[in-house]
């Protein structure tokens, strides 16, 4: 049995030897592993890209000063700014033309309720000229009514200048399309002479209306018309009539439409009447 101390070197001088066997295996091992790895496809001519953001710019300025005046005008432009102040003022007219005529149906349909009185009627008296005239030669047009006197002092000329021009504003638009009609609530001393005389310094195209006491008395009490002449009058005195001052508006079917006041304008009181006229849609 040889001494431990022999055993032990020849331990020592076969270990390198093994090393040396099994690493040529193990670099080879590694190498095969090195050759087997796929590698990136290089083909000739490629050349790198460059890097692209993900997020482009959507606008392009050339200056700063532009870029700050973009920001700085925000969202609205000139242009979006004009089309909504034309849409806005569209809509304003658009509604309140529409709450006028709305104001205007109701007032043409209040006149025409149920247990109100009906303003106007048929008649029958004369003109200036001398010749019958009765409410149906009034229909198909509308007419504007006005009862008064010729030996009014102020208010009857103040009224009938006004109801000139309320003519004359409504011709200029719709020509023919109204009758000026002048009653007097005088007969005695209003005869067709009387009326062509004082009714040509106002207008060549009113028409005065005349008759008996009786004739005049139904007309006035079929347009809810006041008039009073003064009891035990003597022959060729003079005096007053007391009476109504309003434009009474009569559609073309003979209709009540609306009462025109001392409060109304020449202007304002045309305009309605136009208004009205626009709003009617003839005979249903």
């Amino acid at each position: 049995m040889p001494p431990p101390a022999a055993s032990a070197r020849a331990v020592l001088n076969a270990l390198p030897r093994a090393v040396s066997r099994q690493c040529p295996r193990f670099m080879s091992t590694v190498r095969s592993a090195q050759a087997k790895r796929p590698t990136a496809p290089n083909p000739a001519g490629f050349r790198a890209q460059p890097f692209q953001p993900l997020v482009q710019r959507r606008f392009k300025y050339k200056t700063v000063e532009e870029a700050k005046s973009r920001y700085r005008s925000g969202p609205f432009s000139l242009k979006a700014g004009i089309l909504f102040v034309i849409a806005g003022a569209g809509l304003v007219w658009y509604f309140e033309n529409e709450k006028g005529r709305m104001q205007r149906k109701r007032i043409v349909e209040s006149n025409k309720g149920v247990g109100r009185p009906k303003v106007g009627g048929s008649f029958e008296l004369i003109d200036q000229n001398g010749n019958k005239m009765t409410d149906e030669d009034l229909k198909g047009r509308y007419s504007l009514v006005y009862f008064g006197f010729t030996h009014c002092p102020d208010i009857c000329p103040e009224e009938l200048d006004k109801m000139a021009r309320m003519f004359d504003l409504v011709e200029e638009q719709r020509p023919g399309a109204v009758a000026p009609v002048f009653v007097t609530c005088d007969p005695a001393r209003d005869g067709p002479k009387e009326m062509k005389e004082y009714l040509i310094e106002f207008h060549p195209k009113f028409i005065g209306l005349t008759g008996t006491y009786d004739q005049i008395k139904a007309m006035c009490k079929a347009y809810r018309v006041y008039f009073s002449t003064p009891s035990e009058v003597q022959p060729g005195q003079d005096y007053l009539v007391d009476h109504s001052i309003y434009f009474y508006l009569m559609s073309p079917e003979g209709d009540f439409v609306e009462a025109l006041g001392r409060q109304h304008s020449p202007d304002q009181a045309a305009k309605i009447i136009l208004d009205h006229m626009k709003d009617w849609k003839g005979p249903s």
